[in-house]
């Protein structure tokens, strides 16, 4: 998992089971940064308010966030990982 700023955009990239996703890398209820989650699991928390994102499809698992995460088309190129903003 690996937060970036991608044209002005954070983002979240993860890898589960050799599968790439990216999700928004701030949380949509305050802009807490996503980055807590168990190895293998595809539930983002936030850490200020627990509000949980699923980083395959960016829904909304659990609030108070009210608003999905916004999702990024993720293409691979050899060993670079290109996101569509």
């Amino acid at each position: 998992m690996k937060g970036i700023t991608l044209g002005g955009k954070d983002i979240l990239i993860t890898n589960i089971d050799g599968q790439y996703y990216a999700i928004g890398g701030k949380c949509t209820h305050m802009g807490g940064d996503l980055f807590e989650r168990d190895a293998g699991c595809k539930i983002v928390m936030c850490p200020r308010h627990g509000s949980k994102f699923d980083v395959t499809t960016g829904k909304i698992v659990g609030g108070p966030a009210a608003k999905d995460e916004p999702k990024f088309e993720i293409k691979i190129e050899g060993t670079g990982i290109k996101v569509n903003i």
